[in-house]
C-alpha cells in the first residue's frame, strides 16, 4: 500500500503529547530495559512504539531519580549514542513495577486518543457504494433487490438482522458486507485505562496492512504513523453458538496482571457478526439486553477488577443472523432497537438452478441436462424444491470427493448425483424430504 490513509495517527514527538502519566510511562521504560536488555535510546523508541526524543526525556526523568545510570558512547564517533543501564535502585522499580503488571514493551494508547481515533475512521462513516456490494457478492446469486435493502443497512453503522430457513447464505452474506467495506483502520495494540494495560491488537481478529515505511537508517527520522496502532483492513468477529454473556466483558489474565479486550471491541470500526443467534447458553433475549445501550448509545461500559467502569466506543456494525422467527427470539422492544431486518429466504427454481450450475462448473463439472431434470424430479419432492442455497456446493463437494476417491473423471451422472444425495439429509421414517435444510 503505497499511500496512507487521511486517518492515519501522527506519532507523538513529546513526552507531554503522549497522553500518558509520566510515571507510568517511566516504569514501562524501565521494565522494557529490564526485560529486554536495552541500553540504547533507539532501540528503547523502537521497542516502545515511540519516537526517540520521548524516550530521551524519560532518559532524563530516570537518571535524576537515579533510576538509570550512563555506561557511555557506542563506538568512538562523536555522533554515536550514550548507552544507559538500570542502576540498583532502578532494577529494583523495574521489579516492583512488573510485580503490579508483566506488560512491557509498545506504549498504549489512552482512551482519550483511541476515542479520537474511532472516530475519525468510524465504520458508520466507510459509505461503500453499490459496486462494491455487488462485487464482495458476486460470488452468491441473490434474489433481485436485496443488496438495495443491504447497502443502506450497512452504511448506517447500525445493527442488522438476518432471519430465515438455514442453509441460505446469511453467514456468507455477512462475510460479503465485511469483504465489501474495504479501506484500512488502525487498531491500538494496547490501550491504558487507571493504569491497567488492555492489549486490543489481535492477529486472529485483525488482518495487517503493509504500510510504507521509515527509513532504517535514520536515528530520529518521524514514522509514517503512531508505531503504537497497527494499519489492519477493518475487523470481522464471527462468533456463533459458542458466545456467551462473559465473552462480552474484558478478560483478566492474573499470571500477567493485564486484561483482553472483549470480542465487540476488537471489532472497532468493523463488523461483528453473531451467527446461529438463537443457539447460544444464554438466551437470545438475554444477549439482545446486552447490546441495546451500546447499539442506541454507540458506547459500551466495561469494569476493571477492581470495580472501576468506564466507557469505550462502540463502533461497530453488529450483524446477527438466524433461523428462528424473530419474534420467537425478542420481545417487541428488542426488535424496534434492531434498525434493519432482512429475511434471507429459500432461492426459487430459477435461482437455485443458477447456483447449480455456477457451483458445477467451479467444481469441475460440467452440468447436464437430463441429470438436472432427474434431481428436480425424482430426488427432490417436487420440481419446486424446497431447495437451499447449500444444497448446491454440498452436493458438489459429495460428487467431488467421491471421484477423487475412486480414481474417475469429474463427470456428471444420474448414479453420481444419487450417491451424493444420500448424504445431503438424513432419511426419517416418514423418507420424506422434511429433514432436508
Amino acid at each position: 500500500m503505497s499511500a496512507l490513509p487521511q486517518t492515519a495517527p501522527q506519532a507523538p514527538t513529546r513526552l507531554e503529547d503522549l497522553g500518558l502519566d509520566t510515571t507510568f510511562a517511566r516504569d514501562l521504560m524501565l521494565k522494557t530495559m529490564f526485560r529486554m536488555s536495552l541500553s540504547l535510546p533507539t532501540e528503547l523508541a523502537r521497542a516502545c512504539g515511540v519516537m526517540t526524543p520521548i524516550i530521551d526525556a524519560l532518559i532524563d526523568i530516570a537518571r535524576t531519580q537515579n533510576l538509570i545510570e550512563t555506561l557511555g558512547n557506542r563506538g568512538v564517533e562523536v555522533a554515536s549514542e550514550l548507552r544507559y543501564q538500570l542502576t540498583d535502585l532502578g532494577r529494583a522499580r523495574a521489579q516492583d513495577a512488573l510485580a503490579q503488571s508483566e506488560y512491557y514493551g509498545t506504549f498504549p494508547i489512552s482512551l482519550d486518543a483511541f476515542e479520537a481515533q474511532s472516530k475519525r475512521q468510524s465504520v458508520a462513516g466507510a459509505a461503500i457504494r453499490k459496486a462494491q456490494l455487488e462485487a464482495a457478492s458476486s460470488h452468491l446469486v441473490l434474489p433481485p433487490g436485496m443488496l438495495d435493502k443491504l447497502g443502506p443497512a450497512v452504511n448506517s453503522g447500525r445493527s442488522i438482522l438476518f432471519y430465515g430457513p438455514p442453509g441460505n447464505g446469511k453467514s456468507v452474506l455477512s462475510e460479503a458486507i465485511r469483504d465489501a467495506l474495504g479501506d484500512a483502520v488502525f487498531i491500538p495494540h494496547t490501550l491504558v485505562v487507571f493504569g491497567q494495560t488492555i492489549s486490543l491488537f489481535d492477529p486472529i481478529v485483525h488482518q495487517v496492512i503493509a504500510g510504507p515505511q521509515s527509513d532504517p537508517h535514520a536515528i530520529r527520522s518521524r514514522p509514517p504513523f503512531d508505531p503504537r496502532y497497527v494499519m489492519c483492513k477493518r475487523p470481522s468477529v464471527i462468533t456463533g453458538g459458542e458466545l456467551t454473556l462473559d465473552m462480552l466483558d474484558l478478560g483478566y489474565n492474573p499470571v500477567s496482571r493485564t486484561y483482553q479486550a472483549p470480542l465487540q471491541l476488537k471489532a472497532t470500526g468493523g463488523v461483528f457478526i453473531v451467527d446461529d443467534l438463537g443457539r447460544q447458553r444464554e438466551s437470545a433475549q438475554a444477549l439482545m439486553n446486552r447490546w441495546i445501550v451500546p447499539i442506541e448509545q454507540r458506547y459500551d461500559l466495561l469494569s476493571l477488577q477492581s470495580g472501576q467502569k468506564f466507557t469505550v466506543p462502540f463502533d461497530t456494525l453488529v450483524i446477527f443472523s438466524t433461523n428462528f422467527a424473530p419474534t420467537d427470539l425478542f420481545d417487541g422492544a428488542a426488535l424496534r432497537r434492531i434498525y434493519y431486518k432482512v429475511k434471507i429466504d429459500r432461492p426459487g427454481q430459477q435461482d437455485f438452478l443458477k447456483m447449480f450450475v455456477i457451483m458445477s462448473r467451479k467444481a469441475g463439472f460440467e452440468p447436464r441436462e437430463d441429470v438436472i431434470t432427474h434431481m428436480l424430479r425424482n430426488l427432490y419432492p417436487s420440481p419446486n424444491g424446497p431447495f437451499a442455497a447449500y444444497h448446491a456446493p454440498f452436493l458438489m463437494s459429495q460428487m467431488g470427493s467421491i471421484c477423487d476417491y475412486e480414481g474417475i473423471a469429474r463427470e456428471m451422472t444420474i448414479p453420481l448425483m444419487e450417491r451424493a444425495w444420500e448424504n445431503l439429509y438424513v432419511d426419517s421414517d416418514s423418507s420424506d424430504a422434511k429433514g432436508m435444510g
